[in-house]
């Protein structure tokens, strides 16, 4: 029962992961169409403006009964006029064509606004049907993850969780006897000890899929949370993380660094030093302390490198 369990939530893990990219993206894309909207309006204003200059030139041609002001000039009988009037002419024309270009110019740039944002608006609704599906997929794995819990007599839980941290300790000691970490009181970045004190703050706050704080977290909400606050920007799903962040070997990791678990990329904690991280776990634990090894490493990421 204890691994049936556990691979509901291990399938809750992967589809919360698809549901914040989802989610991340749909917040790109929204903010995108806003500034395109914004874009458009101004575009807009733009083109009534020129129109209105170009229907002033239009209208002045009128009052001096259609003629060009050239020849205007050239009737006038008054050379001295025709030459101080020929550059104000010719300045007149080159304003006219400037407004005319300018008018086609942001005519066309509003088109391209106006596809762009037909092309956001199009992938923000597939992000939000991905996000729906991946829901609905996690609801239904922890739904059927707490139904075989609820089963149990409250001896058999408490069986559970000793079973977890057995094999927790079990794989965490193991890991450590095998050499793979060099140092593991290696000295932190400044910026690496502030993510670490914000993540360790965090210490005792439920997991909650989906959740980047402040009262619960899920893995990478806390991973991400914690480097924003000191000052580092990173992805917000763990597999992104991993795509995104520079690799390190496991031996070299300091505190601050990510450790990325399993080979989807589904779970992340953040290495504290002393062969620890603090992660959250999944739904029904907490932010926690655990063996950096307890789990199976896929690698280790650096925000700060």
């Amino acid at each position: 029962m204890r691994a049936e369990i556990d691979a509901l939530y291990r399938k809750a893990g992967a589809a919360t992961d698809a549901y914040n990219l989802a989610e991340e993206r749909s917040k790109k894309q929204s903010g995108e169409i806003v500034k395109l909207a914004q874009a458009i309006v101004e575009g807009q204003a733009k083109i009534a403006e020129l129109k209105s200059r170009a229907g002033a030139q239009a209208r002045e041609q009128y009052r001096n009964a259609g003629l060009p002001a050239g020849a205007q000039l050239m009737l006038s009988g008054d050379p001295q006029l025709f030459l101080d009037g020929i550059s104000r002419a010719h300045q007149g024309q080159q304003a006219a064509k400037g407004v005319l270009g300018e008018l086609n110019r942001t005519q066309e740039d509003l088109e391209t606004y106006t596809q762009d944002a037909s092309t956001n608006w199009t992938k923000l609704e597939a992000s939000r049907v991905k996000q729906a599906k991946a829901k609905k997929k996690i609801n239904a794995q922890i739904a059927a993850a707490k139904k075989l819990e609820s089963q149990l007599e409250k001896k058999e839980r408490a069986r559970l969780l000793q079973l977890e941290q057995q094999a927790e300790y079990k794989s965490q000691t193991a890991w450590l006897s095998s050499g793979a970490l060099k140092e593991i009181n290696r000295g932190a970045s400044a910026s690496g000890k502030k993510a670490v004190a914000f993540a360790t703050s965090q210490i005792g706050k439920p997991y909650k899929w989906g959740a980047e704080g402040p009262a619960s977290f899920d893995c990478s909400g806390l991973t991400s949370q914690a480097w924003a606050a000191a000052g580092r920007p990173i992805p917000r799903t763990s597999q992104e993380q991993w795509r995104q962040l520079p690799h390190i070997a496991v031996e070299d990791m300091r505190p601050g660094d990510l450790v990325i678990y399993f080979s989807d990329a589904t779970h992340v904690g953040m290495y504290i030093g002393d062969g620890a991280i603090v992660h959250a776990p999944r739904p029904g634990r907490d932010v926690t302390i655990a063996g950096a090894g307890s789990m199976e490493i896929l690698g280790v990421v650096r925000p700060d490198r």
